[in-house]
């Protein structure tokens, strides 16, 4: 008699997707977390193409699939973090007329909530370390970033101070008085490591530098007092 085979308990026959095929959509994202990780640890210059594809779980192939060169995946990592969001804002800063105070307000609560985030603060972070000695870097950033929101912010002061809401300054020494605080503050901790007091590491306390540097920005943009055009004469001498 011809022995038969063991009946085999049932099984779900569908095997794991790989995780290239699970989460296709995923993949570049992926890839960019992973080279924001190692660019943080070994510096850009140090970091391969092969290392990103390692750490990220996928072949070297896939990472040129998506990313042409390492320059194309930090400026991904730059438009992804910054590039795009500074766009949407330099739209409503162009669109705005008037004081320009209760725009900055408004805006400035929105740029905390999206610096606040470590992986979004570790762009720029980045692009201040490497910038000296990756010119292409410092170019790319200006470009995607600092290209877009200077002008905007700088139209903002002009058309501030030819309404007469604020002062008569130089609106693009105003741009660099709002904007180098901020980036002073991030390379004192992440350059010098001169932390807030009594801030944790690599907690910048952003909600409460940005609330004390606008406070005493905006009362140096009061308009100039207008001159009494008739002043009264002291009549108390005869």
């Amino acid at each position: 008699m011809t022995a038969q085979p063991e009946d085999r308990p049932e099984t779900d026959q569908t095997e794991p997707e790989p995780k290239f095929r699970r989460r296709k959509d995923a993949r570049p994202d992926e890839i960019l977390d992973a080279a924001l990780d190692l660019f943080a640890e070994k510096g850009f210059d140090r970091t391969r193409v092969e290392d990103i594809a390692r750490r990220a779980g996928v072949s070297k192939g896939a990472v040129y699939l998506y990313f042409p060169s390492k320059d194309a995946v930090i400026e991904a990592l730059v438009h992804r973090a910054v590039g795009s969001f500074v766009g949407k804002m330099a739209d409503h800063i162009t669109a705005w007329r008037g004081d320009p105070r209760p725009l900055l307000i408004r805006l400035v609560p929105i740029f905390v909530e999206r610096v606040s985030d470590p992986r979004v603060l570790a762009v720029p972070k980045l692009i201040i370390r490497e910038a000296p000695s990756h010119p292409k870097l410092a170019e790319m950033y200006r470009e995607q970033v600092i290209g877009t929101a200077f002008p905007a912010l700088t139209a903002l002061f002009s058309q501030a101070v030819e309404g007469g809401y604020i002062r008569k300054i130089d609106p693009e020494m105003a741009v660099r008085c709002l904007i180098g605080p901020f980036l002073m503050h991030v390379m004192l901790e992440d350059v010098f490591g001169i932390r807030p007091s009594g801030a944790a590491p690599g907690e910048l306390k952003l909600a409460t530098l940005l609330d004390t540097h606008l406070s005493i920005f905006f009362a140096g943009l009061d308009p100039d007092p207008s001159p009494d055009p008739s002043p009264q004469k002291d009549m108390s001498h005869g």
